[in-house]
């Protein structure tokens, strides 16, 4: 699927699991490639002003529907550097709803919910659901492991509902270049389109697939109940009740976080000192159901290179102490080598796309020939709209980081204009690829400022380094999202203009939502842990350490070990652009095996079992699979993980507003 595979907000790039849908479609997608003239568009495309889109339902939805992904991005990118696709799975979601709905209430059945309905609310909800990406998995919990500050709840959704909106307004004048005038295909825009379509001609499969999201997501809550909830709800009765064996029991019998791949002290020992074994959860096995094989093989190999071996090597040589943050501390090194190394020779395989980025500065800007009328002016987003947004936003940006993070006022300008620019190439490659660069657009921002920032206070230069990354980074994520989400609207024919109020509304469900969940389940003492291993922050914080402190600092052997990661990162990206394209799946992912270097091996292990299974089904059933494998993995993952959250939001108990708003442990 591209250079990071199937994951989303890998540490890399970031292309959509959604993408899988496009596999899936890849018959259609000749007819829905077509770049049609103005005129055209409106005569054959476009809906009408009067077609119902933009209406209250169809935004509540999104917000809600997003809102709640996002709280399922959010712990699963902390677990696993990834998120998951929100897009396709909130549209199945939202038709399955209605259609109940105009089976019961009689208000529905005159108005039953449309295909512009359904694919403004998917906006709403993914732009809600990206929010983690935009730094709440990546540039916050680095800035803690990094300096120990942890921001506010106000602080995290200032600066994020800031970055996030920057992204949308940026978005506004690339899309009639991109869109209109180029054609360029946004693949998972094509996917999303090509859904709706199927779902609301013929119904019957979407609802199938809505019912083994259903299910599954009943599966994955289970499980995580019998896990996080079981013993500390026989605890408290066995309190309530004075019954001691209550509590026994409970411990005895919940589901293992972890445990070891066969029975016996050896496997007890591999678990314990280099965390091989399989973790007690569904997440692993759906996310990498998700990923595919060749990102399953690359996790599975990265954690036998980096837990089996270098961590066998670390421990008989006293270099590190056992377990996994033991491990962890000295791998981060060559798996962050290997991923930036990658990440940005992959990016500068990309140059054409650059210069056609940046070529077309002055046709993005411009207004055509003098006197001639733009037929879509009507319709399309007005150019008033991305001055004002881009202003207010980033003016909000360069205050906050004066007032958050001592960010000098001019830096902060210059972050935004950096962030501009980049967010065009990033755009770009979206389009054409279906790969959004968000990990090459961060570590370009990290090493500029790296050159032009002042080495005088080492915790500032970090915190500078940091947040005017996430900017760049946070920024390009959501002008990507808005622009897929514009495509499949293209598609359709829907209101441009509407749909980017859908995505600020999802914006602001993502802020309100996401920053509180992140505020209240994520403890500093768990980040960086086999509990919320936070991998895409190790890496921020990885680079951003190396270029304060030098690399004469780093631990013993790891400078070798970072220019090796990094030589392997080279020759794969360099494999990954001369291969023909048909070799290309016998090629490791870098992303891959990066992201089994900072995450437990349980995990990678996990991952893997989960890419087989899908794999083995994707060849003996492949109809079952296109079906059902996507749906199936959505909804374990929401399931659980939304469980796993509220499980830890009831454990704070009275605490919950002391921490929520700072008031003191």
């Amino acid at each position: 699927m591209s250079d990071s595979t199937a994951p989303v907000n890998a540490e890399d790039d970031r292309s959509k699991p959604d993408h899988t849908e496009t596999d899936n479609t890849a018959a259609n997608e000749s007819s829905m490639h077509r770049k049609y003239t103005p005129e055209e568009w409106l005569a054959n495309v476009y809906q009408g002003d009067d077609a119902k889109q933009l209406t209250v339902r169809s935004v509540v939805t999104g917000m809600l529907i997003g809102g709640v992904m996002s709280i399922s991005n959010l712990y699963v990118g902390l677990k696993t550097g990834w998120g998951l696709g929100v897009t396709i799975t909130a549209c199945i979601i939202a038709y399955a709803v209605f259609n109940i709905l105009e089976k019961i209430v009689p208000a529905y059945r005159k108005e039953p919910f449309t295909i512009l309905e359904n694919y403004t609310m998917s906006s709403a909800a993914s732009a809600a659901g990206y929010m983690a990406s935009a730094g709440l998995v990546s540039a916050i919990p680095a800035l803690y492991l990094v300096t120990g500050r942890q921001l506010l709840w106000w602080e995290m959704m200032a600066w994020l509902c800031a970055v996030s909106l920057l992204g949308v307004f940026m978005a506004i004048p690339l899309k009639r270049q991109l869109i209109n005038e180029e054609g360029l295909p946004f693949p998972s825009g094509i996917a999303t389109a090509e859904t709706l379509k199927s779902m609301h001609s013929a119904g019957a499969e979407a609802l199938g697939k809505a019912r083994a999201l259903f299910v599954s997501g009943l599966a994955g809550a289970f499980v995580a109940f019998w896990r996080d909830g079981f013993a500390p709800l026989l605890e408290w009765m066995s309190a309530q009740l004075s019954m001691a064996s209550l509590k026994t029991f409970g411990e005895a019998a919940a589901f293992p976080s972890a445990f070891p791949l066969f029975p016996g002290a050896t496997g007890g020992a591999l678990l314990k000192k280099y965390t091989i074994g399989m973790e007690g959860s569904l997440i692993m096995l759906a996310a990498g159901a998700i990923m595919g094989i060749r990102v399953g093989i690359s996790l599975l190999v990265g954690a036998f290179i980096y837990f089996g071996i270098i961590g066998y090597f670390l421990l008989e040589n006293d270099i590190v102490k056992p377990g996994y943050r033991g491990i962890v501390s000295w791998t981060l090194w060559p798996a962050t080598g290997m991923m930036v190394a990658s990440g940005l020779l992959s990016f500068a395989f990309r140059w054409r796309t650059v210069l056609k980025a940046f070529g077309g500065l002055s046709r993005i800007f411009g207004k055509g020939d003098a006197g001639q009328v733009d037929p879509l002016e009507r319709v399309e987003v007005p150019g008033s709209w991305f001055i004002i947004g881009t202003l207010i936003s980033g003016a909000a940006c360069v205050i906050l980081g004066d007032m958050l993070f001592g960010i000098q006022w001019y830096m902060g300008i210059i972050a935004v204009l950096v962030t501009f620019l980049l967010s065009i190439v990033a755009a770009r490659a979206t389009g054409e690829t279906d790969i959004t660069p968000i990990g090459a657009m961060g570590k370009i921002t990290q090493l500029l400022y790296a050159v032009i920032t002042p080495r005088v206070i080492a915790e500032q230069f970090i915190t500078t380094n940091l947040m005017t990354a996430s900017i760049t980074a946070g920024a390009a994520s959501h002008s990507a999202d808005l622009l897929t989400d514009l495509k499949s609207g293209y598609l359709l024919g829907g209101n441009p203009r509407k749909q980017t109020l859908s995505q600020l509304f999802g914006v602001l469900a993502g802020t309100l939502v996401c920053v509180p969940v992140y505020c209240l389940i994520v403890k500093p003492e768990d980040l960086g842990t086999e509990k919320l291993p936070a991998p895409s922050a190790k890496v921020w914080q990885g680079v951003a350490e190396m270029l304060s402190n030098g690399i004469d600092k780093l631990p013993q052997g790891a400078l070798i070990a970072m220019l090796i990661g990094g030589a392997i990162g080279i020759i794969l990206a360099l494999l990954e652009e001369f291969v023909p394209k048909k070799h290309r799946h016998w090629i490791p992912s870098a992303t891959g095996l990066g992201i089994a270097g900072v995450i437990p091996a349980f995990n990678s292990i996990a991952m893997f079992l989960g890419a087989l299974i899908a794999w083995v089904l994707a060849k003996q059933a492949p109809k079952t699979d296109e079906k059902y494998t996507v749906a199936v993995s959505s909804g374990l993952i929401a399931g659980e993980s939304l469980m796993a959250v509220a499980i830890m939001l009831c454990g704070e108990g009275p605490q919950l507003l002391k921490t929520l708003f700072g008031l003191g442990k």
